[in-house]
């Protein structure tokens, strides 16, 4: 099984300053992760930056010019209270998004079967208009674009499992029924969005959990409503938001998953994306704030993608 790993050095010079939990450090822990030998397998990409029409699929010119003239030359400066840029962020972002179009490439040709993307800056939270919750660019969003603009895939389904709801995907998919977001989160949270009644025309499901709940809660509303929806959207390709916030060990929220239960759904998309759409799967990672819990989410992640 041909599973393709898209990262880049100039995510390691994001730097988000003394004590953000969004660090360096988190991709530290997933290359050593994927360092062990039952991953030896895994084709390693260098991701490649993204174009500016690439980006403006999803965010206006505009918002590009913003958040990349708001780079500074030293030291910090801030998109908002949570959301730090400093000079080597504007690369960071725009090889965050291109790896997603690679990877998105790669798959739609037949080059790999899946990809995961271990990209920083995040961005499920980055609105069409508007960088916020560490987020820059929407880079799941700009590859579902990219996926529909560069290869004809009519309907792209998106499903989020980060333990926050990705508002950004929601905002930029809500309006277009060939786009399907499926979210499971910690709710009421950040950003507050996501109640179940938020429903896009049709084709946004919002699966909130409430805090403390765990594999039962999370796998019941996966079983019952996000499996059956993705089945009746039937999306020629599958891509994941795939945080790891929402793992037990995790300090931001209160979600109790283990390594089986990111297993477990990633087993569920593929064999979603087998039966609609050559088993053809992006994966992109979100949040995850625990470097323990973080590395071993991923890492059962990643071996699901290959074996499943």
């Amino acid at each position: 099984m041909a599973v393709a790993c898209y990262t880049h050095p100039t995510f390691f010079d994001h730097d988000t300053g003394p004590g953000h939990p969004e660090r360096a450090a988190r991709l530290e822990a997933i290359e050593q992760a994927l360092s062990d030998p039952r991953f030896a397998s895994l084709d390693r990409r260098q991701a490649p930056a993204a174009t500016r029409v690439q980006i403006e699929r999803v965010h206006g010119g505009r918002h590009v010019d913003e958040v990349l003239s708001s780079v500074p030359e030293k030291g910090l400066a801030y998109l908002d209270p949570d959301t730090p840029v400093s000079p080597g962020s504007r690369e960071a972002a725009l090889h965050a998004a291109g790896a997603v179009c690679a990877a998105v490439d790669a798959v739609m040709t037949g080059e790999v079967d899946r990809a995961f993307c271990a990209v920083r800056p995040p961005g499920h939270h980055a609105e069409p208009s508007r960088a916020m919750g560490f987020c820059l660019f929407n880079n799941v969003a700009v590859g579902a674009l990219h996926a529909r603009a560069a290869h004809g895939v009519e309907r792209v389904a998106v499903v989020d499992f980060d333990v926050h709801h990705g508002n950004g995907t929601q905002a930029a998919f809500e309006r277009d029924a060939e786009l399907f977001y499926g979210s499971t989160h910690q709710y009421p949270f950040y950003p507050g969005t996501g109640a179940a009644s938020e429903r896009g025309v049709g084709n946004v499901v919002n699966l909130p959990l409430a805090a403390m709940s765990g594999s039962a809660e999370f796998r019941a509303a996966v079983d019952t409503r996000l499996l059956p929806a993705l089945d009746a959207f039937a999306p020629g390709l599958v891509m994941i938001s795939a945080g790891f916030d929402a793992h037990r060990l995790d300090p931001l929220a209160n979600i109790a998953l283990d390594d089986a239960d990111f297993a477990w759904i990633t087993e569920a998309l593929v064999g979603l994306a087998k039966r609609h759409c050559g088993g053809r799967v992006v994966s992109v990672l979100e949040g995850g704030y625990s470097l323990e819990g973080l590395a071993s989410g991923v890492a059962a992640h990643v071996e699901a993608l290959s074996r499943a």
